[in-house]
């Protein structure tokens, strides 16, 4: 080999072990994922595992269960991520600053991001339980109610819950992540407009929104991907109920494969999230490069 070449070709070589750990970790759960969705694939029958086509597929299609989980990830995505992305603009519009309280709040807001969601469910399980839980407890003291509410076994209360125990989870993300996005607008921007008289408001929605647009739309997609997909705290929380009130797609699945056993349907199930959030990145990033914002 000349000299050119070993340096085309070192790059590669010590990217090798990435690949193949990506390969193992996530491109082959996917592959066999694929292959279980088209198989009639029962830990209940391990010998009868059979290829059905689109037969997973097509139970899916016919299952109610099916489109209440569909609908329910809607409203959970949507309210879980609007809020954060909300709450994390603010925080980051307070945070953006040098000052010594502005550092330290910047730690501090880290807390529920590092907290498991194991344990975060069952902090905010305790929060709103029926008998002990503080919300009741401050909400009696302010004379708002008078009988204490069975937050999580309400079907009218339980998806509020748990979509404000997610709220408070993912806000740190967008707080730091908007935060580093303001940081890098220049400052003359700001001073140019005030020479020019604009207020607080639109230096707001004509300086600092569009310029930090770039890392809404990328935080908002890694949000909706990673708020689909969780489990952890609707699970610990309701396991799904009451009823089916909080069963989104994804604690339908997990809960399909754990007390089945049928992982050709709980694998047709992730194969049709999956899609669904293929389709939701693609018109996302189709309108972002339009308006020339990624």
């Amino acid at each position: 080999m000349t000299y050119k070449q070993k340096n085309t070709l070192r790059p590669y070589v010590l990217l090798l072990p990435a690949y193949i750990a990506i390969l193992g970790v996530i491109a082959f759960p996917i592959f066999r994922a694929l292959v279980m969705s088209f198989q009639s694939y029962s830990l209940l029958k391990p010998n009868d595992i059979k290829f059905i086509a689109f037969g997973n597929y097509y139970k899916a299609l016919q299952d109610p269960v099916f489109w209440s989980s569909l609908v329910k990830t809607g409203v959970y995505v949507f309210g879980t991520v609007l809020f954060q992305f909300l709450f994390g603009l603010i925080f980051a519009l307070m945070l953006n600053s040098t000052s010594f309280i502005s550092r330290v709040s910047r730690n501090l807001i880290l807390i529920p991001w590092v907290i498991p969601g194991v344990l975060a469910a069952f902090m905010w399980r305790w929060l709103f339980n029926a008998n002990y839980g503080l919300f009741n407890t401050i909400l009696k003291s302010m004379g708002l109610i008078n009988e204490n509410i069975a937050w999580l076994t309400l079907p009218d209360t339980a998806m509020f819950a748990v979509i404000v125990a997610s709220i408070w989870k993912g806000v740190p993300f967008f707080t730091l992540m908007l935060l580093a996005g303001l940081q890098s607008v220049p400052k003359e921007l700001y001073e140019a407009s005030k020479i020019d008289g604009a207020s607080k408001w639109q230096q707001l929605f004509s300086i600092t929104i569009p310029s930090i647009m770039p890392t809404i739309v990328t935080t908002t997609l890694l949000r909706i991907i990673w708020t689909a997909n969780f489990v952890d705290i609707i699970f610990n929380m309701t396991e799904g109920g009451p009823g089916y009130s909080t069963q989104v797609l994804s604690v339908y699945t997990f809960m399909t494969a754990r007390s089945t056993l049928n992982y050709g349907y709980s694998a047709s199930l992730s194969i049709f999230m999956t899609i669904l959030l293929i389709v939701v990145i693609m018109i996302y990033v189709s309108r972002a490069r339009k308006e020339e914002i990624i």
